[in-house]
């Protein structure tokens, strides 16, 4: 180990000789309770928690400068002693300053420091006597004629030796941490520094295997922590940073990839295809040909459901690319052999919408037992929370006796009393919706091991799809089928009244020509919203805020803007219906009812039509306040038009100012019909902390430098290597600094949050 690595104190860890718990002293015993309460509220609450709370960024200290040799605005460092010290109130308002002369011999400069009163600055008055020398670091200014530095970095020399010190530091990284009003940046560095000064080589695990390390050219854990924390270059910075994201990528996929090989470990029926069956009839009474993606990704299913090990695949696809119709072929395939199969979806509206479509799909295959049912039929019901108990009996005893083969359901279905015959296939809808718990428990109650497929319309970049979903293989269909038409989308700026207006004349127009028309609105009312229905970009909130602006305007809401088409002369003698998700079932349908027949050809909706909802013949989609909607429930939303023969249009309102994120937000969702590239776009313009919750301070995930945006050849390295690592030590015994990470950061939490995207 290099020089570097062995300066700082040493002591011996916290609990000697045991390899559980390292790091995990509290921070109140390591750098006293203060500092550490202080440093709790940000997150870290013990050593390894610190270790890892890596800087936001890295400024540097200037150029070491002569007083007389000062620029004003430049940013410098220069070496002084402090000349006199006092402390004022200000003249004008509340406050004090404490003011510093400092020289070199020769010349003068001002230090300046403002409090909110004497007290507040007491520290800067103790550590700035006159006679002290020091290294004093900021951007030059001048007030009155004299230069200054106001508010500076600095730091006092005890002897010759810190000035000589002092001196070489000055080229160095000066690393810039999340901080707080209870705990600036340089006392998070200095806390950090005291504990990472306390660490050996034994006392820090090693997670990756040292052939991986050998492989990619990079330098052990402790090095690494030593120059993220205590840099000499910013290439030390570079090289730590590459590092740890290798780590940060390793772990997660080794997590992922046990959870996989346990999965595919437990036994499973065997699901093959049989000729003659209700599949094959089904097949053979579709009205349309398969597009050439649903024919392969069927394929693949169908030999994978023929395994006697779970399968576990992911189907995504674009908005109405056809994932219904795969899922439903392999709950098919279930059924033939004697199986049963549950489809899991987030929203009564989508289940009772997947209701209607594979039962109109099946026709009389659907309904065994029936007058008119088909020999090789089945029964397809529906189990939600709004059931009336006759029903609810009815729906758990099909499900019970194997009657039903196909059982469609919310989280109604995850109750105890919901029993199975033989569950043999669990198909989830909108994946994003769910946790793993909820996951789990339905595939409970089957007596072995279920498959699963699970589905989403929200495309995933494939650097994200290794990430969260990297214990399921990942199947794309990407091609529409045959007959769909276009959709155009327009951005419209709220603030041109003659443009708002030709909004209602254009839905006036589609509804004439027997079109239907979504107006889609962030909230169900003016002085409420619901949970989840809005997206405001914090980025822009934020400058607002900087920018001194007020709350921002109020959002559209579905029962103020329904009473207002009420009454615009553009739509007189239109019926307009509302939908949100705080009517009752009965209200629900009757309204999906009334737009879908053309009773009501306008439909003022929140978000609850995002996904699921198929209505052929509506050809115009609204959206109200567009720019407080992320790239993805956007790209959903306008998913609902254009599904039938006629072309969509989509209007995107917006009251989104030029040279914003939000308008640039909404132009990019303008400019493509792609999912897959409104996704990528998705994960530039969002903070790297959010992308997969990781957050850049605090435990709140084990994720803190790596890049899903960038990182892609980090993480697809770090699957294959961790999938080769579990195949061949899937209890990791020849890695147990490994086993030892893993148990510790990836908590009940993370764990839960992999599964969701």
């Amino acid at each position: 180990m290099s020089e570097r690595v062995a300066r700082g104190p040493r002591h011996a860890p916290a609990v000697a000789g045991d390899r559980r718990g390292r790091l995990q002293t509290p921070l109140k015993d390591a750098v006293g309770p203060k500092t550490a309460a202080a440093l709790e509220k940000l997150g870290p609450r013990t050593t390894g928690d610190l270790l890892r709370y890596y800087p936001r960024r890295y400024g540097d200290r200037g150029r070491l400068t002569e007083l007389r040799d000062l620029q004003i605005g430049e940013h410098v460092t220069v070496i002084a002693q402090v000349a006199s010290t006092s402390v004022r109130p200000m003249r004008n308002r509340r406050g004090a300053i404490l003011t510093s002369t400092i020289t070199d011999g020769r010349d003068q400069l001002t230090l300046t420091f403002f409090g909110k009163h004497a007290g507040t600055l007491a520290f800067h008055e103790r550590r700035l006597r006159p006679g002290v020398t020091g290294m004093f670091t900021g951007t030059v200014g001048a007030y009155r004629g004299s230069l200054q530095l106001t508010h500076p970095d600095y730091e006092p020399f005890e002897d010759l030796d810190d000035e000589f010190a002092a001196v070489q530091k000055v080229d160095w990284p000066v690393p810039i941490y999340p901080a707080s009003a209870s705990i600036p940046s340089w006392k998070v560095g200095t806390a950090v520094r005291t504990v990472l000064g306390a660490q050996r080589e034994e006392d820090v695990p090693e997670p990756l295997p040292a052939a991986y390390r050998r492989q990619h050219d990079l330098v052990g854990v402790l090095q690494a922590l030593h120059w993220v924390h205590e840099p000499h270059s910013m290439t030390e910075v570079r090289r730590a940073q590459l590092r740890l994201r290798h780590e940060e990528a390793f772990v997660l996929q080794t997590a992922l990839a046990q959870r996989r090989a346990a999965m595919l470990s437990r036994p499973a029926t065997a699901r093959p295809p049989r000729m003659g069956g209700i599949r094959e009839a089904f097949e053979a009474r579709l009205p349309f040909d398969l597009t050439a993606g649903q024919r392969e990704v069927g394929a693949v299913i169908a030999d994978e459901l023929s395994e006697p090990v779970p399968m576990q695949r992911l189907l995504q696809g674009e908005v109405g690319s056809g994932k219904t119709v795969v899922a439903l072929r392999a709950m098919l395939q279930v059924v033939d052999v004697g199986g049963q199969a549950a489809l899991l979806a987030p929203t009564e509206v989508l289940a009772q919408q997947h209701l209607r479509t594979i039962t109109a799909m099946m026709g009389p295959l659907a309904e065994a037992g029936m007058l008119g049912g088909a020999e090789q039929a089945t029964r397809v019901t529906l189990l939600t929370g709004s059931l009336s108990a006759p029903g609810r009996r009815r729906a758990l005893a099909a499900a019970a006796s194997g009657e039903a083969g196909i059982v469609i359901g919310t989280h109604a279905l995850l109750s105890e009393n919901v029993q199975f015959a033989d569950l043999g296939l669990v198909v989830i809808d909108e994946q994003h919706r769910f946790g793993v718990e909820q996951r789990d428990a339905l595939r409970a109650k089957a007596d072995g091991t279920p498959h699963l497929l699970v589905m989403t319309a929200t495309p995933i970049p494939r650097t994200v799809a290794m990430t969260s979903f990297g214990d399921l293989e990942t199947s794309t269909l990407s091609e529409l089928p045959a007959g769909r038409a276009g959709v155009e989308t327009v951005v419209v700026p709220a603030n041109r009244p003659a443009w708002v207006q030709r909004v209602w004349q254009r839905i006036r127009e589609e509804v004439d020509a027997g079109g239907r028309a979504y107006v889609v609105c962030p909230r169900i009312t003016a002085s409420e919203g619901e949970p989840g229905e809005e997206y405001v970009d914090p980025d822009d909130l934020l400058e607002a805020v900087e920018a001194g602006a007020d709350a921002p305007p109020p959002l559209a809401a579905v029962e103020e803007v329904a009473e207002l088409l009420r009454h615009e002369p553009a739509l007189t003698g239109v019926t307009v219906a509302e939908m949100h998700g705080r009517l009752t079932t009965e209200a629900k349908d009757a309204a999906m009812g009334a737009f879908a027949t053309g009773a009501a050809p306008v439909l003022v909706s929140t978000t609850v039509v995002e996904v699921g909802v198929d209505v052929p013949k509506a050809t115009v989609m609204v959206i109200l306040d567009a720019d407080r909607f992320g790239l993805s429930q956007l790209h959903q939303l306008r998913g609902r038009i254009g599904r039938g023969s006629k072309p969509g249009v989509c209007l995107a309102v917006t009251t989104a100012e030029e040279g914003t994120k939000a308008l640039e937000r909404v132009r990019a969702f303008a400019g493509t019909t792609d999912g897959f590239r409104l996704a990528e776009l998705d994960l530039e313009m969002r903070r790297e902390g959010d992308v997969l919750g990781a957050s850049q301070a605090g435990r709140g995930s084990s994720l803190r430098l790596l890049r899903v945006t960038k990182d892609v050849d980090i993480i697809a390295d770090a699957r294959t290597a961790a999938r080769e690592l579990v195949a061949r030590d899937p209890a990791l015994a020849s890695e147990p600094d490994l086993a030892e990470v893993l148990a510790e950061s990836l908590d009940e939490e993370t764990a839960e949050y992999l599964q969701r995207f």
